[in-house]
């Protein structure tokens, strides 16, 4: 959309105020309001805010920094105002004084990964399925962690699956939005839901999953309901993940993992591209589950994918390749939740891919045996290792890792390292109630 197109769209749907909206390192999204009289400005990426005040991005006595919104973002919030008046927003990318990109936004991270793949010849086109739960609140608005809003199971429907009502207006919200949603449905949780959307190629795919969890965070709220995605809220059931198909496309649009000819009819770039995601696993997944009680979820048990290996049938390995074929041909990432930063995910899962495409790393042969039942001796045999057990271990191989740390940047991964080491630090120097129920009258 051009300038004038957005101002005209602006007044016509009667917007009064208009949030610039960006992430921080974290992935929690951020905004800076203006009213209409500043559009023009804001546009035209004049608005400055502080960067000292969002974690990760820069020190006090440099934190001026600029929004430079991205025209195709532009969307009007459906809810109106009691004046009538409505809300815009538009997603920025974060630049410094001068006009130049600043190294610890997301967004450019990604946009820099995106970019080394085109010199390859590849886009990345990503689909993800973010898992969510909602939780009842008390009579003084406090969420109830042990209180679902239903008891139902996967595809369960009413009256055991009271968060239909819910998913039907986040899904409402979402078209409204622009988003093409493809599917809603109770997942195996009581109180567990799921939304698919379109996929796309990455940088809006990312922008998407962003938008998606204000929208079931706001739409929750509205109905008196609290929604989390949160790995693994309750104990003893399954956690939320965030699986991501993904799959690469030549500058002919044509789908670069499909081979008629090869074995699984899948391409050598997409076996490739598995060696890359599946060598660099063990390190990605401190970006791609990125807190504490992402561990908790990455658990034998609850159907996670813990095994690093391959399967072009079942489920329990780390990446699951689809049974379609042709223009469809793709690789399900399982190991995300919806709790990470959806530009530094996408962009270091990609990283991962395109440097097994670049070293043709092998990914070995796929395990279409169930993982879940082998021994320790049989995985043994197989070479199939496993994730690392805690945040802690993940960073030790991230630190390791110099392709994802120069996919990063140093910016970025100094901040994100910084600031992760110091969640694990806090949760270890606290006292949790198991302890206190294991231990306090047994010593």
């Amino acid at each position: 959309m051009t300038k004038d197109e957005i101002l005209r769209l602006a007044d016509q749907e009667k917007v009064r105020f208009l949030r610039l909206q960006f992430t921080d390192l974290m992935g929690v999204i951020k905004n800076v309001e203006v009213p209409r009289n500043q559009f023009e400005k804001a546009i035209d990426g004049q608005i400055m805010f502080d960067g000292s005040s969002i974690q990760g991005f820069t020190r006090i006595e440099e934190s001026d920094m600029l929004l430079i919104p991205d025209a195709e973002t532009f969307r009007v919030n459906p809810w109106t105002s009691p004046d009538g008046s409505r809300v815009a927003r538009m997603i920025c990318d974060v630049h410094l004084p001068d006009g130049s990109p600043f190294p610890g936004c997301p967004r450019l991270m990604l946009k820099r990964q995106v970019a080394r793949a085109a010199r390859l010849g590849f886009k990345l086109v990503c689909g993800p399925e973010a898992e969510f739960f909602l939780f009842q609140k008390d009579s003084a608005g406090v969420t109830q962690v042990q209180a679902t809003n239903d008891v139902g199971g996967y595809f369960d429907l009413t009256p055991v699956d009271r968060g239909e009502e819910c998913r039907r207006d986040i899904v409402v919200v979402l078209e409204a939005m622009g988003f093409e949603v493809e599917a809603a449905h109770h997942e195996v949780a009581p109180g567990q839901h799921e939304i698919d959307f379109r996929y796309g190629e990455a940088v809006s795919c990312a922008d998407n999953v962003s938008t998606f969890r204000f929208v079931v965070k706001k739409v929750a709220l509205e109905q008196g309901l609290h929604a989390s995605f949160m790995p693994k809220p309750i104990f003893g059931v399954n956690g939320s993940g965030m699986h991501v198909h993904q799959s690469l496309f030549t500058e002919q649009g044509d789908n670069a993992f499909y081979d008629e000819q090869a074995s699984y009819q899948l391409s050598s770039i997409a076996l490739a591209y598995i060696g890359g995601i599946l060598a660099h696993a063990p390190a990605f997944v401190s970006v791609t589950n990125p807190l504490v009680n992402s561990y908790k979820r990455l658990v034998p048990g609850f159907e996670a994918p813990i095994n690093i290996a391959w399967s072009e049938k079942n489920r329990s390995p780390l990446v699951r390749v689809p049974a379609r074929r042709g223009h469809g041909t793709r690789c399900e990432v399982r190991i995300p939740d919806p709790s990470c930063n959806p530009y530094l995910a996408f962009a270091v899962m990609l990283a991962a891919g395109l440097d097994g495409i670049e070293k043709q790393i092998d990914p070995g042969k796929p395990v279409n045996k169930n993982i879940f039942g082998m021994s320790q001796r049989e995985k043994r045999r197989l070479k199939i290792a496993q994730l690392p057990p805690s945040l802690e271990a993940a960073l030790d191989n991230l630190e390791k890792d110099r392709v994802l740390l120069e996919a990063l940047g140093s910016h970025i991964a100094e901040h994100y390292i910084t600031a992760k080491r110091q969640e694990w630090a806090d949760y270890l120097s606290h006292v949790h109630p198991w302890e206190i129920e294991r231990y306090l009258h047994q010593y």
